[in-house]
């Protein structure tokens, strides 16, 4: 299944090839470290993406990468549409959640290294960008600014649960 797309100056191409064999997945991983088959293992993929970089109808840089997945969905479920459909959606949490955070809170740059301290942190953060979206707010570092300005409008925020700015 291919799904090629235009963006940014960029044409990416997607293909993903699912493997669905019961007897061969029966046996996959049994040669781990553990010596067992994975128990709910249904389908393999191999997932390629090609990246060609134009400009002005010219091609400039081509990439291409290739990556696997396992899933325990049975090809009734997540046939390999929904299976590159899925990969893709992954992808758009991981931008959606990290990038607000090493963006907006410098979280990269943070120093704080010592016991439970970095996952409090962690904690603490992806509370204010809940709190924010369930409010409805599209910029998370606007909300924070307003937040910052506004201690009463932050207090109101935190105790309805994001429900209401």
């Amino acid at each position: 299944m291919a799904d090629p797309k235009l963006r940014h100056g960029r044409r990416e191409t997607r293909m993903l090839w699912a493997l669905f064999d019961p007897a061969w997945n029966a046996t996959a991983g049994s040669a781990g470290s553990h010596h067992r088959p994975w128990p709910h293992l249904r389908q393999l993929g191999r997932l390629e993406r090609r990246r060609q970089t134009v400009r002005r109808g010219q091609l400039i840089k081509e990439q291409r990468e290739v990556s696997y997945l396992i899933t325990s969905a049975p090809p009734t479920r997540a046939d390999a549409t929904a299976l590159l459909r899925s990969s893709r959606g992954h992808w758009g949490i991981e931008n959606r959640l990290h990038w607000v955070r090493d963006v907006t809170f410098d979280e990269d740059r943070c120093q704080v290294r010592g016991g439970a301290a970095p996952q409090t942190l962690v904690t603490a953060r992806n509370l204010a960008i809940a709190f924010l979206r369930r409010s409805g707010v599209a910029n998370i570092a606007a909300g924070l600014r307003t937040c910052a300005g506004r201690p009463t409008a932050a207090i109101r925020l935190v105790r309805s649960g994001g429900r209401v700015w």
